[in-house]
């Protein structure tokens, strides 16, 4: 009973003491019965201000920040366009010039890739293997290739989208 009661009360210390960095001041507080109660209200005589080692006591920070638009509650404000980083057009060009040509290094891949599995389908009728006696099996494997080859052209779609949006 009294282990369990002093865990209770060092749950409720722990607790206060988070809330107390945000709030000022923790107190402990005793009733005329004797119980403790750790709050961050001062209640008169009966409450005490502790002196919590390692817990900073700090004031609730000031907003002076414009308030955030409708529907994004505690977003930073938004950069003005003469606060963003600027980088020069030759520099940009080059840059452009890296992702297209890492874009188009593996459009080839993904292509390559696309030929090798439409070879291996054969027109949705691949040769069995020899651990597919069972035709469910070979089914499965079938539709997985089918997957993989619909999953390889939406690959290779997204990224003729994205060279295409290179400037």
């Amino acid at each position: 009973m009294m282990k369990h009661a002093f865990c209770r009360t060092l749950a409720g210390l722990l607790i206060l003491a988070g809330s107390g960095a945000a709030h000022g001041q923790i107190y402990k507080c005793t009733s005329p019965t004797g119980s403790v109660e750790y709050t961050d209200v001062n209640r008169g005589k009966q409450c005490k201000a502790m002196e919590l080692p390692g817990v900073v006591v700090a004031a609730p920070p000031k907003h002076s920040a414009p308030a955030a638009p409708a529907g994004r509650l505690g977003a930073p404000p938004a950069l003005v366009p003469g606060e963003f980083p600027r980088v020069d057009a030759a520099q940009q060009r080059a840059r452009d010039a890296d992702r297209r040509g890492i874009l188009e290094e593996e459009l080839r891949a993904e292509q390559q890739k696309l030929a090798e599995q439409r070879k291996a389908f054969n027109n949705g009728e691949p040769e069995r293997q020899g651990d597919e006696r069972n035709y469910a099996k070979y089914l499965e494997r079938v539709a997985g290739m089918r997957d993989s080859i619909s999953r390889t052209e939406k690959n290779i779609d997204a990224l003729k989208r994205e060279i295409a949006n290179i400037r």
